[in-house]
């Protein structure tokens, strides 16, 4: 059977400019259709081990469990244990290693099947869609003064400079429960899907990732170009995007 889409995808990832070290960790698996970001916190060691936590779990259960054969339940059951299998994973390194303590992940994970994506999503790291050339973000921040805006207590143009903004309120492997937001999307082609760490998305603005998206180049050279922005406009913490990009065969 032809396939529905010819699937184009990259991760890239940089340090930024006031960091020595990188904790975000990202993924990029076409043929088995899955795509993933997380952004890492609780010092150096700490927070790129939880990354690198999340992003393993994945890769092991998604290899276990070929995604192709699966129900729509079932894909969303794999998806939940990836974010619990991960949680559980980062409590139980804790206890093994109590200097760690605090340590955990924001992260999202964005599965294609069957002409649907379904992305799950805990903490402030984000996803995106670029349709017909405009940009919609498709996650909802777990952050106090995201929860501040839906309230009505501040206003959506000041999230992003809020000086509260990275206070989360979800992470992979900080409490001993953890929520995990399910998202569910058809694809239509020329779809651009954007997930990325807070490192670019609070510092690239909506206007600007719109743009940059927008352009007839290779995924690798405007995830490249969304790194040099955020780097432009700061470069404050560490910067990860991963592109995936639907097109008709």
């Amino acid at each position: 059977m032809k396939p529905t889409f010819q699937i184009s995808a990259c991760c890239e990832s940089d340090r930024g400019l006031a960091r020595s070290y990188n904790e975000d960790s990202c993924l990029v698996n076409i043929e088995d259709g899955y795509f993933l970001v997380a952004d890492g916190m609780g010092g150096e060691a700490a927070g790129e081990l939880a990354s690198t936590f999340f992003r393993d779990t994945v890769v092991e259960l998604f290899t276990a469990t070929p995604t192709h054969r699966l129900s729509d339940d079932s894909l969303n059951e794999l998806i939940l244990e990836c974010f619990q299998s991960a949680h559980e994973r980062i409590l139980s390194h804790v206890d093994q290693e109590p200097s760690h303590k605090g340590m955990g992940c924001t992260a999202e994970l964005l599965v294609y099947q069957n002409d649907r994506i379904v992305i799950g999503h805990v903490g402030d790291s984000r996803t995106y869609r670029l349709r017909n050339s405009e940009l919609v973000q498709l996650t909802t921040d777990h952050s106090f003064v995201q929860e501040q805006a839906d309230l009505g207590i501040i206003s959506q143009e000041q999230v992003d400079n809020h000086a509260l903004k990275n206070l989360i309120l979800r992470v992979v492997g900080s409490t001993e429960k953890l929520e995990v937001d399910m998202i569910g999307s058809e694809v239509m082609a020329g779809d651009v899907f954007l997930l990325c760490t807070d490192g670019l998305s609070s510092l690239v603005t909506k206007d600007q990732i719109e743009e940059i998206l927008s352009h007839e180049l290779e995924p690798e050279i405007k995830a490249i170009m969304l790194i040099d922005q955020a780097n432009f406009n700061g470069g404050t913490d560490n910067i990860t995007a991963v592109l995936v990009e639907f097109k008709t065969p």
